[in-house]
C-alpha cells in the first residue's frame, strides 16, 4: 500500500499537465470529488506569478497537482514523483542507468527539490526531495492515489533500470488468460505490504496513448468504480477497458480524459 511516509523511492506527490486547467479542474472534481484550488503567485516561489496551476484537494488534504501544458509537442499526462533523499545523486544513478535528464534538479523554493527524467525506453518520471513540503496529504482512500503503474515493452529492462535507480525489489505474478507477468513493486528495504505498484509489459502498439514509449499512470481509490466511470463518460472521457472485477485487488477501469490523459480508478476488494 502506498503511505506518506517519507521513504526513498516512494510515490510521494503527482501531477497533470493539461492544455485547458480550469476544464480538467472541473472533470477531476465531478470523477473523484476533488476541489481546486488555484496558486496564488507572489511570495511563495520564484515565478509562481507567472504559473498557472494549483493544488486539488480532498477532505481538505492535498491529493495531487495541476499544471498548465505548455511542452510543445507533449501529451497531457499524470506525472508521478518519487520520494529520493538527494535528489543529484539520484539524477546521477539514472544517468548511470541509460536514463535521461528532461529537467535537471532544482529548488523550489524552500519546498523541496526536484527533477524530472526519463527511463532509457522514453518513460518519464519526476523526483522529490522534500524541503518544507513532503508531497501528498491523503493517499490510499477514496479520491487519493492507491497505486501507480508502468506499461512498457520492455518489462525486464524497466526492472533493471528502476531497482539500479531506487532499490525496488519486484515479485511477478502472472496474469490470468496467459496475459504474461505483472510485476509488483516493493521498495527497498520495506517489507511485502508496502507494495506501491507494478510493472507490466505490452507491445508498442499498445502503447499507442504514448506514441509507442512506456508511460506511467495512477491508479486511484473510489468508493464505486461504476458510478466514477458514468462520471469519466458523462464528463468528456473514455473508457480504455472495464468496469471489470480483477481477483483478489477489485473492480477497475483504465480511463482517459477528454484531454488524452490517462488513469485508472479502482474499488478495492474490502479486507
Amino acid at each position: 500500500m502506498i503511505t506518506t511516509d517519507p521513504v526513498h523511492g516512494v510515490p510521494c506527490f503527482l501531477d497533470l499537465g493539461a492544455p485547458d486547467v480550469q476544464a480538467a479542474a472541473a472533470f477531476y472534481g465531478s470523477v473523484l470529488g476533488w476541489e481546486y484550488e488555484a496558486m496564488q503567485g507572489g511570495e511563495e516561489m520564484e515565478g509562481a506569478e507567472d504559473m498557472e496551476g494549483g493544488m486539488f484537494r480532498k477532505d481538505g488534504k492535498v491529493v495531487a497537482g495541476l499544471g498548465k501544458l505548455t511542452e510543445e509537442g507533449a501529451r497531457s499526462a499524470w506525472m508521478i514523483y518519487y520520494n529520493v533523499t538527494d535528489a543529484d545523486a539520484t539524477t546521477q544513478a539514472v544517468e548511470k542507468a541509460g536514463g535521461t535528464v528532461r529537467t535537471a534538479p532544482r529548488d523550489l523554493g524552500e519546498w523541496g527539490r526536484m527533477a524530472q527524467l526519463s527511463d532509457p525506453l522514453g518513460g518519464q518520471f519526476a523526483i522529490w526531495q522534500p524541503g518544507t513540503d513532503g508531497g501528498v496529504e491523503l493517499v490510499d482512500a477514496p479520491g487519493a492515489l492507491s497505486w501507480t503503474e508502468l506499461y512498457t515493452s520492455d518489462p525486464e529492462a524497466a526492472k533493471k533500470f528502476y531497482g539500479d535507480v531506487f532499490g525496488w525489489s519486484y515479485s511477478d505474478m502472472e496474469l490470468p488468460g496467459g496475459g504474461g507477468a505483472y510485476s509488483l513493486i516493493t521498495p527497498a528495504d520495506l517489507p511485502e505490504e508496502r507494495m506501491q505498484g507494478g510493472i507490466m509489459g505490452l507491445s508498442k502498439e499498445d502503447l499507442a496513448l504514448a506514441g509507442g514509449k512506456p508511460y506511467w499512470h495512477p491508479v486511484f481509490d473510489v468508493e464505486d468504480c461504476d458510478a466514477a466511470v458514468a462520471q469519466v463518460t458523462g464528463n468528456g472521457g473514455s473508457v480504455q477497458m472495464g468496469p471489470e472485477d480483477a481477483e483478489g485487488v477489485g473492480r477497475l477501469a483504465v480511463c482517459v480524459d477528454p484531454a488524452g490523459a490517462d488513469f485508472v480508478v479502482l474499488t478495492p476488494v474490502k479486507s
